[in-house]
């Protein structure tokens, strides 16, 4: 882990945050209602997100849903393939988005059982082909968990810039991810704003609006 310099968070970071927070208090109220039958498509969307365009992987999430693939069963590569919302690696992605499919069930109910939101973020990496911790931690987020870590190059890139580490670090395995994870932890703290709310303020920093 990368030793950090001291936190900066500048007169302009809280102005600007001050100004963004009611549309990422907003954004986060809308994934807490997320509806419980949207939460497999928000799986796919984060199981086609991994180095391919968050906008594109949206575009294909609503093709599928409009297909009704939860039921119908198809295999999407077609539709991941497609120039209009391409998707990389897209053969691996749709045996992932098949085999999510039918073993919903199973992790469905893992995410309504007495597990804790770090228990069930584990249980997403270690049970569901395509999640990271990064990506498991990004579909909690989706569907209304508050505060796990969701530890992208944007991120990364504004906790070095605000002298959490003093480089990007590797976040590459769980001890690495969650040693990363806790950094940021402390940094808000020390800051008093909420990790998820902070992630999204770093995210509409670099993209100019809030996505998901």
């Amino acid at each position: 882990m990368n030793k950090r310099s001291a936190y900066t968070f500048t007169d302009e970071d809280r102005k600007r945050f001050a100004e963004l927070r009611p549309q990422i208090l907003a954004r986060l109220e809308d994934f807490r209602r997320v509806p419980r039958e949207q939460r497999f498509y928000e799986l796919c969307y984060c199981l086609c997100t991994p180095q391919s365009k968050a906008e594109n992987a949206n575009a294909v999430v609503n093709i599928l849903q409009e297909r009704d693939f939860e039921r119908m069963g198809f295999n999407p590569v077609s539709i991941l393939r497609d120039k209009a919302h391409y998707i990389r690696f897209h053969e691996t992605k749709a045996v992932r988005l098949m085999k999510a499919r039918d073993e919903w069930l199973g992790i469905a109910s893992i995410l309504d059982s007495g597990l804790n939101d770090e228990q069930k973020r584990e249980w997403l990496v270690e049970n569901v082909d395509g999640m990271s911790w990064k990506e498991a931690s990004h579909y909690l987020r989706n569907i209304g968990y508050r505060n796990l870590a969701i530890l992208d190059r944007h991120t990364l890139k504004h906790l070095v810039r605000c002298g959490v580490f003093a480089e990007v670090p590797n976040i590459a395995g769980k001890a690495r991810y969650l040693a990363t994870g806790e950094g940021f932890k402390k940094f808000a703290d020390h800051v008093e704003i909420a990790m998820d709310e902070l992630d999204l303020y770093f995210w509409a920093s670099e993209a100019g609006l809030i996505l998901k």
